[in-house]
């Protein structure tokens, strides 16, 4: 999928995952922010974990998403929530962005672990970047049960692209990490994820039937909303992974 139709699908979210609101600021809580704290997200979306957190905690915190258009809101939420001075949005791929070395105490990838083509490989990207004590953040799926065959290729996903949570835990811990905490998702925050986009895209196509990517746009909404509701709500979880370098 494009990011324009990223952008278009998550037009009415502010958290761009399946986290509900309390589950951020619990996640926050878990953390124990302070002002003190450095924080680097990257592939940050709207940044509504960075506004928030640095308007409830006085932490400050740099952005760095591919989207323009994401930006733009984070920007806008910053002013809103009176905390533009507190952070900093970087317009990068964040797979290839290359913060100064242990600067951070929180390093996140929170759902977007596409920027290192997979878990691992955003961990290595990210390891760098934190404290030697610091936190990482990691918002990854798994698989709740394994799911039948058709459900992979209805999801758009590979076989071994998540794993169920114990697996997950081999593969987060295998770079030399250790699991510290989680949050885990629920169907409530899958579904106020999920069903937004049907009407983000719904209101577009209607105000816009001439847009060159409406048919592609249409279909992909499809087949998102069908995979979902046969597969995606009853085999895939989410959560938020919060590690530690390993001693």
């Amino acid at each position: 999928m494009s990011l324009r139709f990223h952008e278009i699908a998550e037009t009415y979210h502010r958290i761009l995952n399946p986290f509900t609101e309390e589950q951020l600021m619990l996640l926050g809580e878990i953390c124990h922010l302070n002002p003190s704290i450095k924080l680097l997200d990257l592939a940050c979306g709207k940044a509504e974990m960075l506004c928030r957190w640095a308007q409830k905690y006085g932490l400050h915190g740099t952005g760095v998403d591919i989207s323009s258009v994401f930006l733009e809101s984070a920007k806008n939420r910053a002013n809103e929530l009176n905390v533009s001075d507190n952070l900093t949005f970087i317009q990068d791929d964040a797979g290839n962005y290359s913060p100064a070395a242990h600067v951070y105490d929180i390093v996140s990838c929170i759902g977007a672990t596409w920027i290192g083509n997979g878990l691992t490989g955003t961990i290595e990207l990210m390891k760098p970047a934190v404290t030697p004590n610091g936190l990482l953040l990691i918002g990854e799926p798994y698989w709740i049960d394994p799911p039948p065959e058709s459900a992979y290729e209805a999801l758009g996903v590979k076989p071994n692209d998540y794993a169920t949570l114990d697996i997950t835990l081999d593969r987060l811990e295998s770079p030399g990490l250790k699991l510290v905490e989680m949050v885990l998702a629920n169907h409530y925050g899958w579904d106020r994820y999920e069903a937004p986009r049907w009407m983000a895209i719904d209101d577009f196509l209607r105000n816009n039937p001439n847009d060159p990517d409406a048919s592609a746009l249409n279909e992909w909404i499809n087949k998102s909303r069908r995979a979902y509701l046969k597969y995606g709500r009853r085999y895939l979880g989410w959560g938020v992974f919060v590690l530690r370098i390993a001693h």
